[in-house]
């Protein structure tokens, strides 16, 4: 049974920075790609970011260049970096594979973003 465990959110002022860390259980995180998603108020969850088992990453058109995916393979976790954040950021924060998989959803990390 894998568990997902997502932590790092917090509030912060626009312009700000945080970075949110995933850590995983069960022995085949090493082998699979790994996603950063997220949940706005009132919107579908979206895919922001991935990384393969060795380290390429993929970015959704709006976080380019802001936002740093990154994995620790010996330590079972997954890291996003999020620099100049903005309102549009705000957002529950979820990890999970990419492609997902329904039953290893956490319950993710609020991430608010506001003056």
């Amino acid at each position: 049974q894998v568990q997902l465990v997502e932590s790092g959110g917090g509030l912060v002022q626009p312009g700000g920075s945080l970075r949110l860390s995933c850590a995983a259980s069960g022995s085949i995180f090493s082998r699979v790609a790994m996603g950063w998603y997220r949940q706005a108020p009132g919107k579908q969850r979206e895919l922001v970011a991935t990384v393969t088992p060795g380290g390429s990453t993929n970015y959704y058109d709006s976080v380019k260049g802001r936002f740093t995916i990154s994995r620790d393979n010996a330590k079972n976790t997954v890291y996003l970096q999020m620099n100049s954040l903005k309102p549009e950021d705000t957002a529950v924060y979820y990890c999970n594979t990419n492609p997902s998989i329904p039953t290893y959803w956490g319950q993710g990390t609020q991430v608010t973003v506001s003056s």
